[in-house]
């Protein structure tokens, strides 16, 4: 990837380019075979860094930064034309953050992919932030953070200080709430928003600090070793996130997918 806001020499994953021109011969049977894999396992499948598809960050090889990359194009619209050909309408999440250009977002939608939307990144603007709840849309899936975020508790004791006045300010305004407990407001803001699908990781229904983080981006120690204790998901934690649910109409989806 090239820099950007979690690193200013780019991340440097040393993944080989897909040779696509080759896939094309066999009608990008890779793609669909790997798809079909996944779709076996998970109900829904989430594609990380979506704007791949329309273009990819090539690095010379040898460089130890992947500031002197470049950008090429990448055929996803044939490539899902031949997935969606092979396996019917996909159940695919498109994370589309970041810096998106206007392609992505035509692929994005030209396949009705759902997008992201991150309420982190909602309160340090204005009303017209489109992570705001007011300003999601159904075909959007609407999470309080990510793996690659702060738990929803880290992220607002981090907001301290007088450069995050007004994000706080702002925030504690638009969610009606003092914020002491900064999880269960934005878990709230999620699951009330009109977003076809809301997603809590567990780190924020548990209410933990960025001790439970799951991953620094532009960090390669001392990510994905968080462990939920089995006796951690207590019955009023079940109790509050079910009362949510029931409360802005969300229990007969989770009938359905169960």
């Amino acid at each position: 990837m090239p820099p950007d806001y979690f690193s200013n020499t780019g991340q440097l994953w040393g993944n080989p380019i897909y040779d696509h021109e080759k896939m094309r011969h066999n009608d990008f049977h890779w793609w669909v075979a790997r798809i079909a894999f996944a779709l076996k396992l998970y109900d829904i499948v989430r594609i990380d860094h979506f704007r791949g598809f329309c273009g990819v960050w090539e690095v010379p090889g040898g460089d130890k930064t992947a500031e002197n990359g470049e950008w090429a194009t990448v055929p996803g619209n044939e490539i899902f034309t031949a997935v969606q050909k092979s396996l019917g309408k996909l159940p695919v999440i498109a994370e589309d953050l970041g810096d998106i250009t206007q392609d992505v977002r035509e692929l994005r939608d030209r396949f009705g992919f759902p997008g992201m939307k991150i309420l982190q990144y909602a309160f340090g603007g204005d009303a017209a932030n489109e992570f705001l709840p007011h300003n999601l849309t159904q075909n959007t899936v609407v999470y309080t953070g990510t793996h690659d975020n702060e738990t929803a508790v880290g992220w607002w004791r981090s907001r301290s200080g007088n450069a995050f006045a007004n994000e706080r300010r702002f925030c504690r305004n638009y969610l009606g709430t003092d914020m002491r407990e900064p999880n269960w407001a934005l878990i709230r803001a999620a699951i009330s928003s009109v977003s076809d699908l809301a997603i809590i990781p567990m780190q924020d229904a548990l209410g933990l600090g960025n001790e439970a983080r799951m991953n620094t981006p532009a960090t390669d120690s001392g990510n994905w070793t968080w462990r939920m204790n089995e006796r951690a998901f207590t019955p009023d934690i079940e109790r509050r996130l079910r009362n949510l649910t029931a409360t802005y109409g969300r229990l007969h989806l989770i009938h359905n997918l169960g």
